[in-house]
């Protein structure tokens, strides 16, 4: 499903730099709010890559939670205008969207905090390619 490289531990040491926070907690932290603190430790984390890299990853995770959200909203309204049974089987679909997502939200932070790169599939390569930067 997504792809797991261990941390290349490219700060070099055991503290954060910016947030002076363990690695691996700055990284789970990251995906506590996703989006807001993902910005936040991408702000204060100038050197470590690792962190940089779930920053990324939580920002971009948050964004597609929020508009996969928006399209079933959407998708349920559209459906419930021509069927009330439609929209009832769109809802109880969405549910399962929203577990699997949360599924990953607990999955990335798990292995944050492990302090392994787990990449989420499409956005785990587009946050690596934004931290290397």
């Amino acid at each position: 499903m997504a792809d797991q490289t261990p941390s290349s531990g490219s700060s070099g040491s055991s503290a954060g730099g910016g947030s002076g926070l363990a690695p691996n907690v700055a990284s789970l932290l990251c995906y506590v709010c996703t989006f807001v603190t993902g910005i936040i430790f991408l702000l204060i984390e100038k050197e470590n890559k690792d962190v940089r890299f779930h920053a990324w990853q939580a920002i971009l995770l948050g964004a597609a939670a929020f508009i996969i959200q928006i399209a079933v909203i959407i998708l349920t309204a559209i459906l419930g205008a021509i069927s009330g049974a439609l929209a009832t089987i769109v809802s109880l679909l969405s549910t399962l969207v929203y577990l699997g997502i949360f599924v990953v939200w607990i999955i990335c932070m798990v292995k944050a905090y492990q302090g392994q790169r787990w990449k989420v599939p499409f956005i785990g390569d587009i946050a690596e390619k934004q931290a290397a930067k």
